[in-house]
């Protein structure tokens, strides 16, 4: 039966009572669209993989801020203005470039250098970004483990007092997220979203660089590491603590992402421009170089995709000014009512890591690596892929020596009497050095709390949530890791996917060249036990 009062309805609304509003469907509210529009935000780091992710996630989504101020320092030779111009000619661009080609209208360049004082600015460039600045994303830092402690001091904790000194002139700050590690804290067993002692305090750890010099430093820093596995944790940790001690009255958060690796969705699926951390690895069995590793596989591998870092950060930055503007307007309405009592402000802390809500063993992450790497073999493969994971340290020594360096000798013997030059060998001393700086990570297991991460989730608006997804529920792991494999590919390898049907060709040879190999040198190794058996029972 037709609904009276609804057909009365449509007889009214013929021909030229529909209007072009009505033909528009609302668009939902977005929170941080809100916020970001007409405000300048101020990057540091913004040359490095997550910093130029932040940059273009920005401009794409967030078309409407003013502008972005950028600090670029000078590098290997390169001025500021030629590492600025290079930053753009990468692939993660390409989606911002097409969409609006005249992006770069809306960056400012900034010279300096957060290991420097005052962050090596001019008194120009200052003044301009603390009158100007709405929001800052502290990205810089030196993710080398075996940075000498000096240098890891400078750019890890002083360059974020600089920083701090300079946010408490702009009049105009509604938020300041400083990026850090979520294993900043990884003499924890359970490590939440608070904050820790570290073995020494910022300004202690300061004070030592300007009484000691170098060959002094180098001399007191295993016993000021203590059981930190490396300066840049140590650094991380003690940059917290000179946040919490400094920066009290600051919109300011503390953001952790865990093992950053990459691309998921956005701005191109994989993206990856470095092969730090869980990258190397899946790399290095990829291409057949790294064949056995110190590990412990039941251990969880908290890996978290980059684009989902950068959705997390932005979010985290809008929640910091959305939190202060309530706690302002709050003191505002005590001192009317005469009740106004300044209250020291907590400073929140997010974890941004996977194992709360999507645990992946490092056994996993093998067995996902191997799975999908094969379905798109590259041709620059060095030979099949027969990875181990050992957790006693001297069977791993005993494997390394003979799946590694062994090889390693052979391989460049060969060359040498071939008239080329040998790269095995200094190609696993680099290996065996990463893997020894990674071993810690891989044997120790941490349980994460990431529940300030999972409330800022719960309470994104649904169209925030499409634009800015961060959540790792969603996630499936087993198709990331076959976007993780062609990301590898393309960016790192730098093998496009046309060329899989010749992968394949050369995977299978490989395979088969592995396997008779294998049975060869079991079949003389045989042969030298019954000599030896032979000699001595003769």
């Amino acid at each position: 039966m037709v609904d009276l009062e609804q057909e009365r309805r449509l007889n009214e609304r013929e021909g030229n009572d529909i209007t072009a509003s009505d033909m528009v469907v609302p668009a939902q509210d977005s929170d941080l669209l809100d916020f970001y529009k007409s405000s300048t935000i101020f990057i540091t780091g913004g040359t490095g993989f997550l910093g130029k992710l932040c940059l273009e996630k920005l401009l794409r989504a967030c078309y409407d801020l003013d502008k972005v101020y950028i600090l670029v320092r000078p590098k290997k030779g390169k001025d500021t203005q030629k590492r600025y111009e290079e930053m753009f000619d990468v692939p993660s661009f390409d989606p911002l470039r097409r969409k609006h080609p005249n992006f770069t209208e809306k960056i400012r360049l900034v010279n300096g250098d957060v290991g420097l004082p005052e962050l090596g600015m001019s008194k120009e460039d200052q003044e301009l970004v603390i009158a100007e600045v709405n929001c800052i994303f502290h990205f810089a830092a030196t993710v080398r483990f075996d940075e000498k402690l000096k240098l890891a001091t400078h750019i890890n904790v002083r360059g974020v007092r600089e920083l701090i000194n300079m946010a408490k002139q702009m009049r105009n700050l509604k938020s300041f997220v400083h990026i850090s590690t979520a294993y900043s804290n990884c003499l924890q067993k359970t490590i939440g979203e608070q904050f820790y002692e570290p073995v020494i305090s910022g300004k202690n750890l300061l004070s030592l660089l300007d009484c000691l010099d170098d060959e002094q430093l180098d001399a007191i820093t295993p016993s000021l590491l203590g059981k930190c596995p490396n300066t840049y944790t140590l650094t991380k940790s003690v940059a917290e603590s000179l946040i919490r001690e400094e920066a009290k009255n600051l919109p300011i958060a503390i953001y952790r992402p865990s093992i950053v690796v990459g691309t998921a969705k956005e701005p191109v699926a994989g993206y990856i421009d470095n092969v730090y951390g869980a990258t190397g690895v899946f790399l290095g069995v990829a291409v057949g170089l790294l064949r056995v590793l110190n590990c412990r596989e039941t251990n969880h591998a908290d890996i978290v995709p980059a684009d989902y870092v950068i959705n997390g950060c932005l979010a985290v930055a809008w929640e910091v000014a959305t939190t202060k503007a309530l706690n302002d307007n709050k003191e505002i309405q005590d001192e009317k009512s005469k009740k106004y009592e300044k209250l020291e402000r907590e400073i929140p802390v997010y974890n941004y890591v996977s194992t709360p809500e999507r645990p992946l063993t490092w056994q996993n992450f093998h067995s996902l690596s191997v799975k999908n790497a094969s379905q798109v073999p590259s041709d620059k493969v060095i030979w099949h892929a027969d990875f181990r994971m050992v957790e006693n340290k001297t069977y791993y020594s005993i494997l390394v020596f003979l799946l590694h360096t062994v090889p390693a000798y052979v391989v460049d013997f060969i060359a040498y009497c071939l008239g080329k030059k040998g790269m095995l060998i200094k190609g696993y001393q680099k290996i065996h050095k990463f893997t020894n700086v990674l071993a810690f990570f891989c044997l120790n297991e941490w349980t994460f709390k990431n529940d300030n991460t999972q409330s800022l989730w719960k309470r994104l608006k649904p169209q925030d949530k499409e634009m800015f997804e961060f959540s790792m529920k969603s996630l499936d792991w087993d198709e990331y890791f076959l976007t993780f494999s062609k990301g590898g590919r393309v960016y790192i390898l730098k093998d496009p996917l046309d060329t899989i049907p010749r992968g394949r060709i050369k995977y299978w040879k490989l395979f088969v060249a592995h396997y008779v190999l294998k049975m060869v040198l079991l079949f003389l190794f045989y042969k030298l036990v019954m000599f030896i058996y032979g000699c001595l029972f003769r």
